[in-house]
């Protein structure tokens, strides 16, 4: 500890090292010194100057840096401090005075140059990720500090490292799940370095169940109204889903989609947003648009435009749309995402269309946008997502677009004015003082036009009132007059862009239309104003518009169907030669594509502008150009004969796809036939195989049931024999009853057993009786005689009390008796009833009655068969009573005589005849 005290700067007596050799010392002493305790002091002392001397400890410590972290592992605290120690060596965080000291080039190579030597040996991160691992605050807080820091100077070669080392992002997941904030929000951090522009890492981290675990950390924090570190996991799922197929697909295939809806339920009082809040909520909406993003897979963003509606995201971000008191960077983001959700997806456009504001009364929502494009008070980045909005909902959309032409068709506009359609707003941007607005409301009408040639066609019913007491004037027409007649309006902002935006509108109008063609031409005046405009030597800024003319009167002769004598298309290719000259014409037509917003434009489908003066193209129409450009060049060189070559080829083709649309119209109808028959063979198929199941279950009861009919019949034949010659059995429901009758036998010989059993109950009863009336005539005998017979009285006494209980059991024995008779008569009758009674025409029924029949009577016989073994076990008893009862009277007998009353043996004689009393009186005798 003295020694720290001298290189820390303690009072010494000598004097005062340098930084530089203080550091030499402690290196030195982490390297030598032997004591733990010692290493560890050194080691905190290097941290506490790396801030200040970070090229002196970077130079001289890290590699026993290193090897202390190889070899002191067992010490959390040491390798806490060598951790920092890096992680301030690494690390371009500086405080902002030294900041002041150091420029920031400098700093940056510092630590990419340490960086480097440090991921030069591809162990070091190998160890640094088994760090990581440890639990231990000290060690696990530090190492992912100095790991993100790694990544942030040498992300790809960092990110090469961690994706080869055994389960290396594996082990970076577990962060997400620690139970320390601090720890798990670095962690994410950590998490964004290194799934930086690595679609490897990323679908590892995705397939580690990063989806699951980062939304909930979000649920947790209270969504969008959550801290940095939702803003944190909202960058990590963007780097995550954007740009990947598979990553997005998964997020799909999971349902997490569904889980995005609760981010906007917000409240109504939207007022006091905070920055954090608008922060989150703008890059939710920025990951919405990530999975339905135009340079998506078009399957993979359909699949997820449906997940969208379906879960009811779509709604809820409308509402978040119409609602007021929304900032207007979160109204813009809005609207954009809710454009890319709708785009291309008829069923989200179809929602849409439904949507209303609140307002009183109520206003679709495509309205109040619409409003909102053409008002130049608006941000113009709100009215270019806008503008987009309604491309979107236009896109691939006839039905939409056929709803926005027909509020500009005569019949529908509403003629009491109380409510303003999408079409009228169309017109009024399109002829307002606003280039800007001029420039929107041109390019929207051109997407209601967009491939669709029937409505390019309605259009031109359009009649515009210009002014009071002058007949109407048709929109191609007004369109024209406007475009010739641009230099001479006061217009705000760019005259360009106004004359821009119309030639885009009359480009699309008029390509793959005649009639929009030929009514273009019919107007005198406007072919001489496009050759005047190709022809002049005009700056640079009107050479994009010389560019579209010469594109609009290219468009004129390539869909001219030479039904106007005047401007056949030989004939305006004979003026452009004279008037302009087939090479002027050809490079005035190429300033189009050369042009640098033209690039721009090209690029993505949103229309972003980094100023209003560079809105010049839109995305569908550069498309248009490409298509063009080519033919075009070719149509103006090509002669009178070529032309009449083509127009019949052109003829022929329009045949042949005349003929191709109906076959290919028959093949439709026959495909969806050929699909009807297809599920009707499918359905008979699975309704034949259940038939046949039927038929064969079927086949197989009805075999049973010839089987059971045959026995029946051999039965009924022996139930004949029996009713006519009194035989033994019947048969009833293919089940033999000749147990029945035997159950029968056996009640008739209980039922006589028990009447001799009563009968000798008399016999004795009329004993006892006689045996007690001579023990009463024996008044006058001796003492001792009188005493025996007392006795003799109360044994007679106990005797009647016997014979009493016997007469009880015998009583309920006879009743349980009469019980059976009465079940047995049922059973006869029942028997008797259905064997007279069932006919073959009945057979079928008695047949699928059987086995409940069977069941029934198979009860009945385990009752009477236990009912007849209760009897059994009760005449078994009344024997052994009767025999007791014998054996007494025998006694009382024997004492009568020994008294000398005379006993007559009437029993003798009387179970002489009776077979089963002899063994009685013989055992009587012997006693």
């Amino acid at each position: 500890m003295n020694f720290l005290r001298g290189v820390m700067g303690g009072p010494s007596a000598g004097p005062q090292p340098s930084g530089a050799d203080t550091i030499q010392k402690l290196c030195d002493r982490v390297a030598s010194s032997t004591l733990l305790d010692d290493r560890r002091d050194a080691v905190r002392a290097l941290k506490s100057l790396s801030k200040k001397y970070r090229l002196e400890v970077g130079i001289q410590a890290m590699e026993h840096l290193i090897h202390v972290l190889q070899t002191d592992r067992s010490d959390s605290e040491i390798i806490g401090y060598a951790l920092d120690t890096l992680y301030n060596v690494i690390s371009n965080d500086l405080e902002e005075e030294e900041q002041e000291e150091n420029s920031a080039k400098q700093v940056d190579d510092l630590g990419s140059q340490f960086t480097e030597i440090f991921i030069k040996q591809q162990e070091n991160i190998t160890l640094l990720l088994t760090l990581v691992e440890e639990f231990d605050f000290h060690v696990r807080w530090p190492g992912v500090k100095l790991l993100t820091s790694l990544l942030k100077q040498q992300g790809p070669q960092v990110q090469q490292i961690i994706l080869v080392s055994p389960m290396g992002v594996s082990r970076l997941m577990d962060l997400l799940a620690d139970s320390r904030e601090v720890i798990r929000n670095d962690g994410v951090l950590l998490l964004q370095q290194l799934t930086k522009s690595n679609a490897a890492i990323q679908k590892i981290v995705a397939f580690e169940n990063a989806f699951e675990r980062l939304l909930d950390i979000i649920t947790e924090e209270g969504n969008s109204d959550g801290g940095i570190v939702v803003e944190d996991c909202l960058l990590l799922l963007q780097n995550l889903l954007k740009n990947n197929n598979s990553n997005q697909n998964f997020f799909k295939e999971g349902s997490y989609i569904q889980r995005m809806k609760p981010w906007f339920e917000v409240g109504d009082d939207n007022c006091g947003w905070s920055a954090q809040k608008v922060t989150n909520l703008h890059l939710m909406l920025q990951l919405v648009r990530v999975l339905v993003s135009p340079t998506n897979p078009p399957g993979a963003t359909s699949s997820c435009q449906k997940a969208m509606f379906h879960c009811a995201l779509l709604q809820q971000l409308c509402t978040i749309l119409m609602a007021t008191g929304v900032p207007a960077d979160i109204l813009t983001e809005t609207i954009n995402t809710v454009s890319e959700v709708i785009r291309g997806c008829q069923t989200n456009q179809d929602y849409f269309a439904s949507v209303n504001a609140p307002s009183n009364p109520p206003r679709p929502a495509i309205v109040v946008l619409l409003m909102s494009m053409v008002n130049e008070r608006q941000p113009f980045v709100l009215r270019c997502a806008v503008l987009y909005c309604f491309q979107c909902f236009l896109y691939k959309n006839q039905k939409g677009q056929g709803e926005i032409v027909s509020t500009l068709l005569p019949s529908t506009i509403d003629a009491t004015g109380n409510s303003v359609s999408a079409g009228q707003l169309l017109c009024g941007g399109l002829f307002s003082t606003d280039s800007l607005s001029n420039w929107c409301a041109a390019v929207a009408l051109a997407h209601a036009l967009q491939e669709n040639a029937t409505l390019k066609e309605q259009l031109l019913r359009v009649q515009l009132a210009t002014s009071i007491g002058n007949p109407p004037v048709s929109l191609l027409q007004q369109c024209t007059n406007i475009l010739s007649q641009g230099d001479k309006i006061d217009r705000r902002g760019s005259k360009v862009q106004t004359r821009v935006g119309l030639l885009m509108l009359l480009c699309t109008w008029l390509s793959n239309c005649s009639i929009a063609v030929t009514h273009f031409l019919h107007n005198p005046a406007n072919v001489p104003f496009l050759t005047g405009q190709i022809a002049e030597n005009l700056g640079e800024e009107e050479q994009l518009v010389q560019g579209l003319c010469a594109l609009l009167l290219g468009i004129s002769i390539y869909y001219n169907d030479n039904s106007l004598e005047n401007y056949r298309k030989e004939k305006l290719k004979q003026l452009i030669e004279k008037r302009i000259g087939r090479e002027n014409f050809i490079e005035k037509l190429g300033f189009i594509s050369k042009h640098e917003l033209y690039s721009r434009a090209a690029q993505k489908p949103q229309p972003s502008f980094s100023s209003p003066d560079h809105m010049m193209f839109d995305h569908e129409f550069t498309k248009l150009v490409k298509e063009l450009e080519g033919v075009i060049s070719k149509a103006i060189y090509k002669s009178s004969e070529e032309d009449k070559k083509e127009e019949e080829v052109k003829k022929t083709l329009e045949q042949h796809d005349n003929i191709v649309t109906h076959y290919k119209k028959v093949i439709r109808e026959q495909d969806q036939e050929l699909e009807e028959l297809k599920q009707r063979v499918n359905t008979l198929t699975s309704q034949n195989e259940q038939l046949q199941a039927t038929v064969t279950q079927q086949v197989s009861q009805i075999q049973q049931h010839k089987d059971q009919y045959n026995l029946l019949k051999v039965q009924l034949g022996k139930d004949t024999q029996h009713h006519n010659s009194h035989g033994d059995t019947f048969q009833m429901n293919g089940i033999q009853t000749e147990e029945v009758s035997k159950l029968k036998e056996e009640l008739e010989e209980w039922k006589n057993k028990h009447e001799l059993l009563q009968g000798q109950l008399k016999e004795k009863d009329s004993v006892i009786e006689k045996l007690n009336s001579s023990q009463l005539e024996m008044g006058t005998t001796e003492q001792s005689s009188q005493t025996s017979k007392f006795g003799g009285l109360e044994h007679n006494n106990e005797l009647m009390k016997e014979l009493e209980m016997l007469k009880s059991q015998i009583q309920l024995q006879s009743v349980e008796i009469s019980k059976l008779q009465m079940e047995n008569q049922k059973l006869q009758v029942m028997s008797e009833v259905k064997a007279l009674s069932e006919e073959k025409e009945s057979l079928k029924q008695h047949l699928d009655s059987s086995s409940s029949t069977v069941a029934i009577l198979q009860d009945e016989k385990s009752k009477l068969q236990r009912e007849v073994a209760e009897s059994k076990k009760e005449q078994d008893d009344l024997l052994v009573l009767l025999a007791d009862q014998d054996q007494k009277i025998s006694a009382l007998k024997i004492k009568l005589k020994d008294l000398g009353v005379p006993v007559e043996d009437e029993d003798d004689t009387e179970s002489g005849d009776q077979g089963d009393e002899d063994e009685d009186g013989d055992e009587e005798e012997q006693d």
